[in-house]
């Protein structure tokens, strides 16, 4: 009876935080798609005014995520390698991908600690609306790719689309900034898993192309490369719906610092040798994170046995 009276006030729980959770994004989104709208007129100090009112509002989206989160689970939030962050520095965060919590936790995870995450977005999505203007008031950059074949046909293009999107990032010389990419390129389930037969145990192949081009891009800005892992030890299955219900119990954030230089930086559509490196060291990097997320499950389930470096925030 019990447990049937706790099942009935998750389901109840569920729609409210639903609701909270789409409210929250409703009204900043707003916010935000209003300051884009306003940004199409040529007035540089309205242009500026309106940045810097979106990214506020990104601000305060990301931190009520975080009190409605807490507000409906008894959340423990277990985070390592943050003592070298910067909220001054420019990085490119390559992390998994197991929910569309993710964007949540990894936004107000930036808080405090890190530039506001941002996302490369095709160009196509500068016309689509909403999207667009939202993401032109956050200063997103918008990225120009041309495909093998129009290059063929057309050679002038060839290192056109590092240039276009070059120009488009041209403001973060100024203006400290992390750019996320989620390498696996999609959520990870077991049916992905398999679907892609995948080597890894926690995680789908890592696909090299997106973060190499934003590498070739605003390589020689960025600092660091900060490469996350992210677990939910006690929700294996659906993290989100688990967080709805009030379930969510942990939540992990791994953070490693890596050097920028010149061995991640060159032409991956162009040079083959290049290419064969670049995806040689970012395999490398999703061995050792498969086998972290294996590590601290393993640790999880006999906590005597390892002394996790994990602190809460």
């Amino acid at each position: 009876m019990a447990v049937v009276s706790a099942f009935s006030i998750r389901a109840l729980l569920a729609p409210v935080a639903f609701a909270l959770f789409s409210l929250n994004l409703s009204l900043w989104g707003i916010v935000v798609t209003l300051c884009g709208a306003l940004k199409i007129l040529p007035l540089p100090a309205l242009q500026r005014a309106c940045s810097q009112l979106a990214h506020w509002a990104y601000r305060r989206w990301s931190w009520h995520n975080r009190q409605l989160i807490e507000l409906f689970n008894p959340v423990e939030w277990q985070l390592s390698g943050l003592s070298e962050l910067k909220q001054d520095r420019w990085y490119l965060l390559i992390s998994n991908h197991k929910s569309w919590l993710d964007i949540p936790v990894l936004s107000q995870f930036a808080l405090a600690r890190i530039p506001e995450p941002k996302f490369f977005l095709k160009e196509e999505l500068k016309w689509v609306p909403f999207i667009g203007s939202a993401s032109w008031a956050l200063d997103m950059p918008f990225m120009k790719r041309y495909s093998q074949a129009q290059v063929a046909k057309n050679p002038a293009l060839q290192g056109k689309d590092i240039e276009t999107t070059k120009k488009s990032c041209e403001k973060f010389r100024h203006q400290p900034t992390t750019i996320i990419n989620f390498v696996e390129g999609t959520r990870f389930t077991p049916q992905k898993k398999r679907h892609k037969n995948s080597p890894f145990q926690h995680l789908l192949p890592a696909k090299a192309g997106g973060i190499a081009f934003t590498l070739a891009s605003m390589g020689s800005q960025f600092d660091a490369v900060l490469d996350v892992t992210l677990i939910y030890p006690d929700n294996p299955g659906h993290v989100a719906l688990d967080m709805l219900l009030g379930r969510l119990k942990r939540v992990v954030i791994q953070v490693e610092l890596l050097p920028v230089d010149d061995s991640i930086i060159g032409d991956y559509f162009n040079d083959e040798a290049y290419r064969q490196r670049f995806q040689q060291w970012l395999n490398q990097r999703w061995v050792h994170k498969d086998q972290q997320i294996s590590a601290y499950l393993g640790a999880a389930e006999n906590p005597l046995s390892t002394e996790l470096d994990c602190s809460s925030s």
